[in-house]
């Protein structure tokens, strides 16, 4: 076991590398490098048949040095047979302040990557709306002109300027929404306006004032 290994680096890391891997476990390794040998230390839920004393082959860190930084990633990785890993690495310090030891943490990004897919799936219609089910239902006409609206000015129904407020109810207009008997209290309801502002708006519409 890791925290058997004779080697001090080891007895002072193997509880919080151990840590990591049971929190990111079954889809991350923890491996801890020697520097100077370039050999694996100890490694907590390998990915590959690697073990200590094993080459750790740490190409992207062939330049550690004391100056260098003490973290580095998160950078893509892969494995032989073809996963993909989002992987991070910790230059460990002795107490002299020069690197002993560098800890790496290996994610295995194919499962996350694969509930995203599956949740994308669930979010995003596959097929465009029906619209022979809904030509008659004017309530979901309305709630998508007004929406529309909220989008295209980047605000709330609250801040919307009484041009806002013109604007929808010309459009719902000329949709046809109004023609549907006591529409226009639902209307004011969506659009957070009492009934009479709504009226008197939709009277503006039909009346405009002269010049």
């Amino acid at each position: 076991m890791p925290s058997e290994n004779p080697d001090p680096r080891v007895r002072t890391f193997a509880s919080a590398c151990r840590a990591v891997a049971l929190l990111l476990g079954p889809y991350a390794e923890v491996v801890l490098h020697d520097i100077a040998t370039d050999r694996v230390l100890a490694i907590w839920n390998p990915m590959t048949p690697r073990a200590p004393g094993d080459p750790s082959m740490l190409g992207e860190l062939d330049e550690v040095d004391p100056t260098a930084p003490d973290v580095y990633g998160p950078y893509e990785k892969a494995l032989p047979d073809g996963r993909r890993l989002s992987a991070v690495s910790a230059v460990l310090r002795d107490d002299a302040g020069q690197p002993s030891a560098v800890l790496c943490v290996n994610l295995d990004r194919g499962p996350l990557e694969q509930a995203a897919a599956l949740l994308a799936g669930f979010a995003a219609p596959s097929a465009p709306r029906p619209e022979p089910l809904f030509e008659r239902d004017w309530t979901a006409r309305m709630n998508d002109v007004i929406a529309g609206h909220a989008r295209a000015r980047g605000r709330p129904l609250e801040r919307f300027t009484r041009e806002d407020r013109l604007a929808v109810l010309r459009e719902l207009d000329q949709a046809g929404v109004f023609a549907v008997r006591r529409a226009v209290p639902v209307v004011a309801t969506a659009l957070r306006i009492s009934r009479s502002t709504a009226y008197s708006l939709l009277a503006e519409l039909k009346h405009p004032a002269g010049p």
